[in-house]
């Protein structure tokens, strides 16, 4: 990634609009379900319980930021806990003193933003990695776009469930509330319609050739289909793409010569097999034509003394010829 873009990244601006539109926690991320699905019945509850957890990330991404070369990377899971729930339990403690009504409309989910896991991801994946000030925006964008998710969907909920917005009626007398929309499974058929309707803009934008990038659904998150050289959540650029393209086709080169020294190294290696088993067989013939050869001169030898004429001693040892011949004599 380029410097122009590191600095694009870490600007308050981008911070802030990458939470509310590029990256929305609730429309894009799909994070945080429980409380959304939970306390947003009506469009001040799903506020205050976006504002609560506003405040609850901006100050732990802070904390957290500034504290990031001394907590140990082991134990960062409970140390960012512990920093969160101190926060969690500073809001819930003003919500009690200042807004009793609203601490009772949203009960237990209060104590549940400790769990949220837009909290703990974002400070597990930004915060713990980067400055202090970018980390303050961060959380700040991702509490405003959670907190304009929360509002659109109580709002939607409110209106068709109870005719009202904001706990003033506004749909005439004679309109019918649809109950259902303040049940359960109103706020799971309004999540998906506007969910749906993001989705819709997002690929309307992509057909009139508008860069994703610049949709307010947010970036598609395709990175390795993506042309958009300076998209700031781009994990890597063109020209990287394109270099470890390149590499990857030297590699595979290097990969088929070296299968072809091996394959060369083996042929030589069965050749150098073949010529030492043709020199033990040659070695063991010319063993057995040594062993004939002292065979045949150890015969030959023995013949050449059985041919020779008696001496002397043959004389001296067989009388009976002596005798024979003084008779002759």
């Amino acid at each position: 990634m380029s410097d122009l873009t590191e600095k694009r990244a870490d600007t308050p601006w981008e911070r802030l609009t990458n939470g509310i539109i590029r990256e929305n926690p609730t429309f894009v991320l799909m994070l945080g379900m429980c409380p959304t699905l939970a306390v947003t019945t009506s469009a001040i509850n799903g506020l205050g319980m976006g504002l609560a957890t506003t405040a609850v990330l901006m100050m732990s991404n802070l904390i957290i930021s500034l504290l990031r070369k001394v907590i140990p990377s082991r134990v960062r899971i409970p140390a960012f806990i512990v920093i969160i729930a101190t926060f969690v339990t500073v809001v819930q403690l003003l919500l009690e003193a200042y807004l009793p009504a609203l601490n009772d409309a949203l009960g237990m989910y209060i104590s549940l933003i400790v769990v949220n896991c837009i909290i703990l991801g974002r400070a597990e994946s930004y915060a713990y990695s980067h400055p202090p000030i970018p980390s303050y925006f961060d959380g700040l964008g991702m509490g405003l776009g959670f907190s304009l998710a929360l509002t659109c969907i109580g709002a939607v909920r409110e209106l068709l469930g109870a005719g009202k917005l904001f706990g003033q009626a506004v749909l005439p007398a004679s309109y019918t509330p649809i109950s259902i929309f303040i049940l359960a499974p109103g706020a799971f058929f309004v999540l998906a319609a506007l969910s749906a309707l993001q989705n819709f803009i997002k690929l309307q934008a992509a057909k009139a050739g508008k860069p994703k990038r610049e949709l307010p659904a947010g970036c598609a998150h395709d990175c390795a289909g993506c042309g958009i050289a300076g998209c700031s959540t781009r994990f890597y650029d063109a020209s990287a793409k394109s270099g470890r393209t390149e590499s990857r086709g030297t590699e595979s080169g290097r990969t088929e010569s070296e299968g072809a020294k091996s394959g060369r190294t083996e042929s030589e290696g069965t050749k150098s097999g073949r010529t030492g088993k043709d020199r033990a067989v040659s070695a063991i013939l010319s063993d057995e034509k040594e062993k004939k050869g002292q065979g045949t001169v150890k015969n030959g030898t023995d013949k050449g003394s059985v041919g020779e004429p008696a001496g002397p001693e043959s004389v001296r040892k067989d009388p009976v010829s002596l005798s024979q011949g003084k008779e002759e004599a």
